[in-house]
């Protein structure tokens, strides 16, 4: 699933709805690009985008589409995966339909049967279509791009192993949608890579990045002048100068000059990137026409004998006389220069170098495609010896590297936690389906998970929940094939700690993207460590609650923290949280179901955001979530607590480099007219910072803090300026003091830094003279947001995919500015 999974209302209520003027924003966005975009394949794109926003808007129009609903599609249960587009909205497709693949059209020829999905549908079930699945199964030579590819590959396996009730059970429940949907896997020429080597990009990506590298307009018309146009120039001027002074010309004058016209002409005619020579007013364009006059026998206009001198006497002052030393030096440094290889060049070589991979793989060892020019190369292609690869073609190999997890973030493949983040399903892949007893069963249900895990989520309200893995039917069939040993959560507890410390130590500054929590929750539950992982929420769609798993969390760190640093910075009653979070496990216990909501904790976000008794926006949204994420700390004290993660570089190395990520963050906030996400990342940085100094042992504790104000007096002015009340802020607690009520002590030069706020932030800086100032204070995000509600205030976008046919109690009679539009995923 995508980044946006949960996309949910928290409150269930009859007047809540799509609305169709998001899909309509979408659709014509998408239809201005297919028109009037520069590059084809852009086009093309946006045009297919069209198509699908086109499906939206008439399956809600036609009623076949329920836009918010788990199973949007009314044909289809909730296991097949839908096609699905941005916002949830789910076009009336399946993923695994549309037309016949190559390999299905191949299969079909083979079998002799007509190339139909029903038919292939029945031939898989037929002697000889079972010995081709259980021949995939045995090799895992296969891929599963769709869940629905590994079916029946499924009641293969299922078969095989005398499971014939399951294997029957499973094909009626596929059987309906076998003339549509593909349920077979696609053979592949090698069996998957293990989950120990891992790459961000194929050798064909790169390959076809490669081919994209033309020749660059500019630098080959600087190329050109260099090697073509300036050694040209310099046979005119000394032309000129020969027959400068009192005497007549030199014998062959004449003659020669002729010659360099004629020259002129087939030049101009070959070489047309670089075009300053045919401005008439250039030297060399001077030198031309007093040329051809004189060779027409016609005597120079007062003018033009002006021009002349003129530029002749600039072309001797700027360059020297043409053959003396210093013009000859110039010339063979600018000939050495435009001699060079082109970029282009060089990606032609190394595309020639990576061709002979797999494609569909990553490429071991990107350095010995991206070496220095041999000399059979040089030979081949005419390059010069020891030329060096640039480092944006040498980049675009080294994307491609394939190498364990982290190999890839210590090489910088992997520059931040959302990257991360999509590369993770493989290894978790692994991870969950080694409680499978049978290797071929293990191979399979890794496939369907990390097919599973590229479904994107849909837009839901009313709490559903986005479908589970457990709900696939060739899943569930298989669920009671477990090993002896899958009771044991070693395995998922180790790569849980493995991925917790990979994620926290390369970007310590970053809040973990929903993606990645997902992640890490299947660890989670498969470990039985009873710990949850809370999402980051987005603000415009949040309507005030929060499910109980955050009271949970929030438990474990007041387990962990009461009474720490970052207690006391926050100003966190946790005895408080403890006795809320065990109050709500004794209610649930008594009721006999868990609770579907945490509404104690959601109230006592409200109270420390201070927005209880403000009117619905997203700014106090913001407000009310951050103050979730503070006392949850955002799963980082359940990856202390639970999952036992030990940075290797040790808490205040982390810290060190959270408080250098503030640094950088705010000093992209001057000048700037939209400051709020610059501040509000500052500000979730600073957080982590907390916590990873509150880890510390004391003495070093103090030493990372003595470095912190060092540094700080270290940076700009203006960084100075922004961190001096943080700091002193953060001193205060340090030493035993504390903030009131407002957040600042010692008449507001010691202040508590938070990203969200509903006036506006002590940070922001003025803008620039003649930029406009942000209006509000809370903190931007996406450009459009996607709750609508059908009494949204005028000059407020209608393009959200959901409205409400009430506003909440508090509506804010003034739409939000674009800076308090929300962040998290939905």
């Amino acid at each position: 699933m995508n980044a946006h999974a949960d996309q949910q209302l928290p409150h269930p209520s009859p007047s809540v709805s799509a609305s169709p003027s998001y899909a309509a924003d979408r659709l014509a966005r998408a239809l201005r690009t297919s028109l009037t975009h520069e590059d084809a394949a852009t086009r093309e794109r946006a045009g297919a985008r069209a198509r699908q926003w086109r499906d939206v808007l008439s399956g809600m129009a036609g009623g076949t589409l329920s836009v918010g609903s788990r199973t949007p599609v009314a044909a289809l249960p909730a296991w097949v995966t839908p096609e699905v587009v941005t916002g949830g909205f789910a076009t009336g497709s399946a993923a695994a339909g549309g037309p016949l693949l190559p390999h299905e059209k191949e299969t079909a020829r083979r079998a002799g049967v007509p190339a139909t999905r029903s038919d292939l549908f029945a031939h898989h079930l037929t002697e000889d279509g079972l010995r081709d699945l259980w021949s995939l199964l045995d090799s895992g030579h296969y891929e599963v791009h769709a869940p629905e590819e590994a079916a029946l590959a499924t009641v293969a396996w299922l078969v095989r192993a005398g499971r014939f009730d399951s294997a029957a059970e499973l094909v009626a429940e596929m059987a309906p949608f076998a003339d549509r949907l593909r349920f077979a896997p696609r053979p592949a020429d090698r069996p998957a890579p293990g989950a120990d080597c891992m790459h961000r990009r194929t050798a064909g990506e790169a390959a076809a990045a490669l081919a994209r590298r033309g020749p660059h307009p500019q630098v080959e018309a600087q190329r050109e002048a260099l090697s073509v146009w300036r050694p040209f120039e310099d046979e005119l001027l000394a032309h000129r100068l020969a027959a400068a002074g009192p005497d007549a010309p030199p014998p062959g004058w004449r003659a020669e000059g002729a010659a360099l016209l004629s020259r002129y002409t087939a030049l101009a005619a070959a070489h047309t990137r670089c075009t300053k020579h045919r401005d008439p007013k250039s030297n060399a364009a001077i030198l031309r026409r007093a040329l051809e006059e004189e060779l027409a026998g016609r005597a120079l206009a007062p003018r033009l004998a002006g021009l002349l001198r003129v530029a002749v006497s600039s072309m001797v002052a700027k360059r020297g006389v043409p053959g003396s030393p210093g013009h000859t030096r110039l010339r063979r440094a600018r000939a050495e220069h435009a001699a060079l290889p082109s970029h282009h060049a060089l990606a032609a070589l190394v595309l020639r170098r990576i061709a002979p991979l797999d494609g569909e793989r990553g490429i071991p060892d990107p350095e010995a495609a991206v070496a220095p020019v041999s000399e059979r190369e040089a030979g081949e292609t005419g390059l010069p010896v020891g030329a060096v690869v640039p480092p944006a073609v040498a980049d675009t190999v080294r994307g491609a590297l394939s190498a364990p997890l982290e190999v890839l973030v210590e090489r910088g493949v992997v520059p931040s936690a959302e990257v991360l983040a999509s590369l993770v399903p493989q290894l978790v892949a692994a991870v969950t389906a080694e409680r499978y007893a049978d290797a071929p069963l293990r191979t399979l249900m890794a496939a369907t998970y990390r097919a599973f895990r590229r479904r994107r989520s849909l837009l839901l309200l009313d709490l559903q929940s986005q479908v589970r893995i457990g709900e696939l039917p060739w899943v569930r069939a298989v669920s009671g094939h477990l090993g002896d040993g899958a009771a044991d959560g070693e395995p998922a507890r180790e790569a849980l700690r493995r991925l917790g410390e990979l994620a926290v130590c390369a970007f310590p500054a970053t809040v973990l993207p929903n993606p990645l929590v997902r992640e890490l929750g299947e660890l989670a539950r498969r470990a039985e460590l009873g710990a949850p992982f809370v999402e980051e929420l987005a603000a415009d769609i949040f309507m005030g609650t929060f499910s109980p798993k955050f009271l949970v969390a929030a438990r474990i760190a007041a387990d962990l923290l009461e009474g720490s640093l970052y207690a006391r910075y926050y100003g966190i009653d946790y005895a408080a949280v403890r006795r809320m979070a065990i109050a709500q496990a004794t209610d649930s216990a008594l009721r006999g179901h868990p609770a579907r909501t945490a509404p104690e904790f959601a109230a006592l976000c409200a109270r420390r955001a201070g927005t209880a008794t403000q009117g619905w926006s997203t700014a106090a949204n913001g407000t009310v979530i951050e103050q979730a994420q503070i006392l949850t700390t955002h799963n980082l004290a359940t990856l202390a607590a639970r999952a036992r993660i030990a940075p290797p570089p040790g808490w205040a190395r982390l810290a060190r480099d959270c408080f250098e990520a503030v640094c950088r963050l705010l000093a992209r906030v001057e000048g700037n007219p939209r400051p709020m996400p610059t501040i509000k990342d500052a500000a979730y940085a600073w957080r982590q910072m907390l916590f990873h100094l509150s880890l510390c042992e004391a003495a070093e504790r103090e030493a990372a803090l003595a470095w912190m104000e060092a540094e700080g007096a270290r940076r700009s002015g203006h960084v100075r300026t922004l961190l001096a009340p943080a700091l002193a802020g953060l001193r205060l607690v340090a030493d035993g003091g504390s903030f009131g009520a407002d957040g600042t002590a010692d008449g507001g030069r010691a202040r508590r830094l938070l990203g969200w706020s509903t006036a506006r932030h002590w940070m922001r800086a003025s803008p620039r003279p003649g930029l406009p100032a942000a209006r509000g204070g809370g903190s931007a995000g996406r450009g459009s947001t996607p709750v609508r509600r059908a009494t949204e205030p005028q000059g407020r976008p209608a393009v959200n995919p959901v409205h409400t046919g009430r506003p909440p109690s508090g509506w804010s009679a003034r739409p939000p500015s674009r800076e308090t539009a929300g962040r998290g995923g939905r």
